[in-house]
């Protein structure tokens, strides 16, 4: 956005998004020039040209822009933890009193948070004119290619649970084989099966646990630390390899305060708290940078929050077990796969019509 920005004062020159912008008071011999060199380009790439681009005097500093971006996303994080503590700390609420009116108070503040940290990330991005669908754009969060970014990121996540299907489906084979009856599955253990799976979608439904691991959680961690965040870094001058990376960051830290409810509420020793938190820390960096990745290349905020909701269900990937080797050789090949269709599945075509038409800004026209 930066560039765009000093692309506003001299539109002749290219843009790495769309092509020569040209000026209206250009001559027609210089436009017939850079006819040549211009790409094709839509009207409405021209029009979130327009709308979003802002005169330099706004981002006179790259440095300040940056830091702006990263004390923003600081500020962010911060909130998004410190407002579950607000109900008790300011508005003196008395405690809870039981588990799930303590959990649905947590929602509240979540949802509160993650529309704070909305509304100042549309207020501090340049945006030209105030339009519900380029907002929304900005955020990922779009209805086109929605079955492209729930299927593609959901196949590529599962790649690195393939050690953990492969001995839930050791597990299964051991199962049957008790209720084997003249070469075929018996109907009581068919019956078993199904009830087992009835039983598991109804306690989940009406489980409070269920709810913030499945929907509250992912839902607002992608809102806060991923649509919120990465407009901002790039805006911030920040390539989308640092965005990649960086982001993970404030993500990772809206998880310390694990350490005090251990230390603290728990009774854990220090030592071991930072033990917990740390390994903590180290999957959610991970994750987040993966999550980063993925909605830095479709610019869906579904393809991050599909993967954040099922590596939620599966918990960490199975990496061996006593029962064989071939969940270990398993989950090798998984993550051999996962590499390899890493850029491929999430490939900025499979999610976007044009690539010169970009309804986002995630830049994903620099990855090809």
């Amino acid at each position: 956005l930066i560039t765009l920005a000093q692309h506003n004062e001299n539109p002749t020159q290219r843009s790495p998004y769309f092509g020569s912008i040209p000026s209206e008071t250009a001559s027609q011999h210089s436009q017939q020039q850079r006819a040549s060199l211009r790409p094709t380009y839509s009207r409405d790439s021209v029009e979130l040209y327009r709308l979003i681009t802002v005169p330099r005097r706004r981002w006179t500093s790259s440095k300040a822009a940056a830091s702006a971006a990263v004390a923003a996303c600081a500020a962010m994080a911060v909130f998004y933890v410190a407002v579950l503590y607000f109900p008790a700390l300011i508005l003196r609420l008395p405690p809870p009193d039981s588990f799930k009116s303590f959990m649905i108070r947590r929602f509240a503040c979540a949802a509160v948070s993650s529309v704070v940290s909305l509304v100042l990330c549309s207020l501090i991005l340049p945006i030209g004119k105030w339009d519900t669908s380029i907002l929304l754009g900005v955020y990922g969060i779009r209805l086109d290619h929605s079955w492209q970014a729930l299927v593609f990121p959901l196949l590529l996540t599962s790649l690195m649970y393939s050690g953990t299907f492969t001995l839930r489906l050791l597990s299964m084979f051991d199962a049957s084989n008790e209720h084997l009856s003249l070469g075929s599955l018996s109907v009581i253990y068919i019956k078993s099966v199904l009830l087992k799976i009835i039983d598991w979608v109804v306690s989940t439904t009406y489980s409070v646990s269920a709810w913030r691991n499945y929907v509250v959680a992912p839902l607002t961690e992608e809102l806060v630390f991923r649509a919120c965040m990465i407009p901002l870094l790039l805006c911030g001058g920040f390539s989308t390899y640092a965005v990649v990376f960086l982001c993970p960051i404030f993500f990772s830290l809206a998880h310390l305060n694990h350490l005090l409810e251990l230390y603290v509420q728990k009774k854990c020793s220090f030592p071991k708290a930072c033990q917990v938190v740390g390994f903590q820390l180290g999957y959610t960096i991970i994750f987040g940078a993966y999550a980063s990745f993925l909605l830095v290349r479709t610019g869906h905020l579904a393809a991050p929050l599909i993967a954040h909701i099922f590596c939620n269900f599966m918990g960490l990937p199975v990496i061996s077990s006593s029962r064989s080797g071939i969940v270990s050789v398993a989950f090798l090949l998984g993550m051999v796969s996962f590499f390899w269709m890493l850029f491929p599945m999430s490939s900025p075509h499979l999610y976007n019509n044009r690539e010169d038409d970009c309804k986002c800004w995630h830049r994903y026209c620099n990855w090809n």
